[in-house]
């Protein structure tokens, strides 16, 4: 379970507020990567009652990430989130992508914070004090909210997808390069929030039409 000691280590250090970033979609055929940003109140004690529902995204029901987002979006003094679409993954690479969104997800933040909390990402430099933290969303309790936050937004975006795209289901495998998404990759070609850069989308495109057909 992730905890407040590293929040309590830096405030130790002098910065009074912080921001735990995580992003969702790094993997997928298709749809933006999206990025979070959560500044947590400065008073917890880490005994609140709703931070027990706050853990790493990738170890909560679809059910308890829902409800870990109402509690965040209800309890924490500032959310953002930042996204970098398809087209802008398939002109930088996905890791410069990446950076954009989770800096896009600082930028959005009401309460600008002092210094960031990553989940491990290989960043160089940033305009603020920062720590890139491995495992970050097991150990951090503002970088596992910030992975909730969006990996919820991403999951209702290709939610939302599934309507204007039909055929490819993107509601059921949100882009990821399921046996059946490939199937149906296959058959139907690529859409416009395919990631055409990425194999197997690469390899089914039919370089006679245009992107965002």
């Amino acid at each position: 379970m992730p905890g407040l000691d590293l929040e309590h280590q830096i405030q130790s250090r002098g910065f009074r507020t912080m921001a735990g970033i995580d992003e969702a979609g790094r993997g997928p055929l298709a749809g933006p990567v999206v990025a979070a940003a959560v500044v947590l109140p400065l008073d917890l004690s880490g005994d609140e009652s709703w931070l027990k529902s706050i853990n790493d995204s990738k170890r909560l029901s679809p059910a308890r990430r829902s409800r870990g987002f109402e509690l965040i979006h209800r309890n924490a003094l500032a959310v953002g989130v930042g996204f970098s679409a398809s087209k802008e993954i398939d002109s930088l690479g996905i890791l410069p992508a990446t950076i954009e969104a989770m800096m896009r997800a600082v930028e959005s933040l009401s309460v600008q914070p002092d210094y960031l909390l990553f989940d491990f990402i290989p960043l160089k430099t940033c305009g603020l004090s920062f720590q890139t933290v491995v495992k970050g969303d097991s150990i951090s309790y503002s970088i596992a909210a910030a992975s909730i936050v969006a990996k919820v937004t991403r999951d209702r975006w290709m939610q939302q997808a599934d309507e204007q795209y039909p055929g490819y289901d993107f509601g059921q495998h949100k882009g990821y390069p399921t046996a059946a998404h490939v199937s149906r990759l296959k058959e139907l070609g690529p859409c416009s929030i395919h990631r055409r850069s990425f194999a197997p989308v690469r390899d089914c495109i039919d370089v006679s039409v245009p992107y965002g057909v």
